[in-house]
């Protein structure tokens, strides 16, 4: 039981590591192309509803380059990261909101507190274990999904391409190990404005 658990983190490791680059497609947006239901055009304007809110966030704060996500799926905004006090997270919460063309906007910045190597350990090896549970699992389309883990909660983002990929995916979060909690934002196709012909 032990060498399978072993066998699955350093496949998760190597693995994660690989697909970093090939999973950021066309336009950066996490999602491989080939799988991409979204039209081209969704696709470059989402690109570029993520470039403005970025430079909007990195003109605030040059600091938030490294402490604040984004991602842009079909003119839905998702932030992540870290900032020091409440009262950023709103301003970046309003930042996203003033963006053109965008649908909804999903705010999971934390508040930062002192750094723990034994949790950021834990939050890398969790991440990884999903990322290999997505990729072995042939139900689902990996390339589809980003994930990030933090304080042992996952958080997902992506598109489905059916209701029960979707369900899928959030199971295999759900059965890691010490995981407290799965926050999940994942588009189904069907809910995209156009789809790809």
């Amino acid at each position: 039981m032990k060498f399978k658990f072993l066998k699955i983190v350093l496949i998760g490791i190597v693995l994660s590591g690989c697909t970093g680059v090939g999973s950021k497609g066309l336009v950066g947006t996490g999602v491989s192309v080939a799988f991409d239901p979204r039209t081209v055009g969704t696709q470059i304007d989402d690109s570029i509803m993520q470039k403005t809110i970025s430079t909007k966030i990195i003109a605030k704060d040059k600091n938030y380059f490294l402490s604040v996500k984004t991602k842009v799926l079909d003119g839905r905004i998702f932030i992540t990261g870290k900032v020091d006090t409440p009262e950023e997270k709103l301003l970046i919460t309003k930042l996203a909101w003033e963006t053109k063309g965008v649908r909804s906007v999903r705010n999971d910045i934390k508040i930062k507190e002192k750094f723990n190597f034994k949790q950021s350990a834990k939050d890398v090896l969790i991440t990884s274990q999903l990322r290999t549970s997505i990729i072995v699992n042939k139900n689902i389309k990996a390339t589809n999904y980003q994930i990030d883990t933090y304080k042992k909660k996952i958080y997902i983002y992506g598109i489905a391409l059916t209701a029960e990929e979707k369900d899928l995916v959030i199971s295999e979060a759900k059965e890691i190990l010490d995981v407290e909690d799965v926050i999940a934002s994942i588009i189904l196709v069907e809910d995209l404005r156009i789809q790809r012909e």
